[in-house]
């Protein structure tokens, strides 16, 4: 999946929460239906088998209530992507990256090996599974820990055991930490937490620039990884560190660039990825030297920041900004007019037409313990959607966010963004006042339903909370219905004016 990430540290938040935020893009000329559903208990699978790799996997008996974003339409496979658990414990699940051709060599991905022949027959060989992937990994790993590290460690012992067929990169958090992990081939991954005081971006591209492996190796209080990281690199001579401070006898260092030594910097990735974080960071530290032919970063610089600390504190409306942005104020702009026509079109775009969902996430520790996660989520192509609060602790989520099927349907929140941005796309400067302002009401509305909420749920007793939770997203839902239904309207009075067949002269 083509997707770009931010992480936002306790420190650097607005709130003092952690944040973890992706959209979720689809492939090229594909659109995949979601919806926000909840997965109680006995709903979770006992025996699990991947659909795209056929892998098959006992799961453990005692799984936590949480909350997904899986695929509307049944036939491709779960695809939870985002999600809290009842342990208030976040994870977004996958970022694709990239890698290199000495990796996969040293270790390659598990593919599933299809059957050859006919059962029975002379010369049969039976199909052999491959590894997890984007497809399992929220449902294998979100209802069975209770804390971001210990979703690492669960995501990293299934990665050792079945291995994976693709370079993905996954975020944990809780209350106090946020962890960002990273594949590395098919069975190795690393690990780091993300310093309080630091927002991380992350396009399609392997992206942890700096990694201790004494620590991961041994207390594991900031870096985590795979038990035999140390001696596969040695033996595959994939450390390219210079020089010889903290060097071992086996010629691996002890602190190393992951980018340089798993990652890739190719021509592609100047043009699809770094570009992306060139301007996630450009909007978040906006007096650095971004632009120009001397800048320090350009949209090609193969040396970006994984993490930086912003100029001030990021906020929900920072987040939703940049993971909706296409490069405004720069000549790279597709709906610009600064730009020449190839300049307009040579980076991909950060909110694109494919996008099928975003999930921000925050858990907020000044908030009552039993609903410090909120899930706040959008749909569809980010230019033209809203981004609303949800709460996770619930046995159910509204029709409107949960009822996306195949069918085009207003009566969907999906399907309501996807017309919309249809719509409004061709005369963006036409719309772009009033999906502006629509955003603005419903955050604010948004806002405004957490705020009451949590008080309310603080006075309340503990057997009350689900309730009044539950009575909160729908007030939530139908609000945003009626706000996107208007929207709608708008867009759609507007753009028919501006219909190529128009003609001035009138019989009324």
């Amino acid at each position: 999946m083509a997707c770009t990430t931010i992480l936002v540290g306790k420190r650097a938040s607005y709130n003092g929460s952690t944040i973890i935020a992706r959209n979720e893009d689809s492939p090229n000329n594909e659109y995949n239906p979601k919806k926000l559903v909840v997965i109680r208990p006995d709903e979770q699978p006992r025996r699990y088998k991947s659909v795209i790799s056929h892998v098959e996997l006992e799961l453990p008996d005692n799984p936590q209530r949480y909350t997904s974003m899986p695929n509307a339409v049944a036939g491709q496979g779960i695809w939870g992507e985002a999600g809290v658990n009842e342990s208030q414990v976040a994870m977004s699940a996958t970022e694709t990256l990239t890698t290199n051709e000495r990796v996969l060599g040293a270790d390659p991905f598990v593919e599933l090996v299809p059957a050859k022949g006919t059962p029975g027959e002379e010369g049969y060989v039976p199909e052999v599974a491959g590894g997890i992937g984007e497809e399992d990994f929220l449902t294998l790993v979100l209802p069975y820990v209770h804390t971001a590290r210990e979703g690492v460690l669960r995501l990293g012992r299934l990665l050792e055991e079945h291995g994976t067929y693709e370079m993905n990169g996954t975020a944990f958090s809780d209350a106090d930490e946020i962890w960002w992990m990273e594949t590395v081939g098919g069975h190795h991954w690393i690990a780091r937490r993300v310093p309080d005081d630091v927002y991380v971006t992350m396009p399609n591209q392997l992206g942890i620039d700096e990694f201790d492996l004494d620590d991961a190796l041994g207390e594991g209080r900031d870096f985590l990884c795979s038990a035999d990281l140390r001696a596969w690199m040695a033996a595959n001579h994939l450390d390219l560190t210079l020089g010889a401070e903290g060097l071992g006898a086996d010629g691996v260092h002890a602190r190393f660039n992951p980018r340089e030594a798993f990652g890739s910097h190719s021509d592609r990735d100047h043009v699809y990825n770094t570009c992306r974080a060139w301007y996630m960071q450009r909007c978040l530290n906006p007096s650095q030297d971004w632009d120009g032919e001397y800048a320090a970063w350009t949209p090609e610089s193969d040396d970006l920041p994984w993490a930086q600390v912003p100029e001030r504190r990021v906020t929900l409306e920072d987040v939703k900004d940049v993971l909706s942005s296409h490069y405004e104020g720069t000549p790279f702009d597709p709906y610009g007019e600064i730009g020449t026509p190839e300049q307009r079109r040579r980076y991909r775009p950060i909110g694109i037409n494919r996008q099928s969902q975003l999930s921000v996430i925050e858990i907020r520790p000044d908030a009552p313990k039993a609903c410090q996660a909120v899930q706040w989520m959008a749909f569809g192509s980010n230019p033209f959607n809203t981004l609303v609060p949800m709460y996770p602790e619930v046995d159910a989520t509204p029709e409107y966010v949960s009822n996306t099927c195949g069918r085009v349907t207003t009566e969907s929140f999906y399907w309501a963004n996807r017309v919309i941005a249809a719509i409004a796309d061709p005369h963006y400067g036409d719309n772009e006042n009033d999906v502006s302002n629509y955003r603005e009401r419903t955050m604010a509305f948004g806002h405004q339903v957490v705020r009451e909420t949590d008080a309310v749920v603080a006075a309340a007793d503990a057997g009350e909370v689900e309730g009044l939770l539950e009575a909160a997203n729908e007030r939530m839902a139908a609000s945003l219905k009626e706000e996107t239904d208007k929207l709608l309207g708008k867009v759609l009075f507007t753009s028919s004016n501006l219909m190529r067949n128009r003609f001035s002269l009138s019989d009324h």
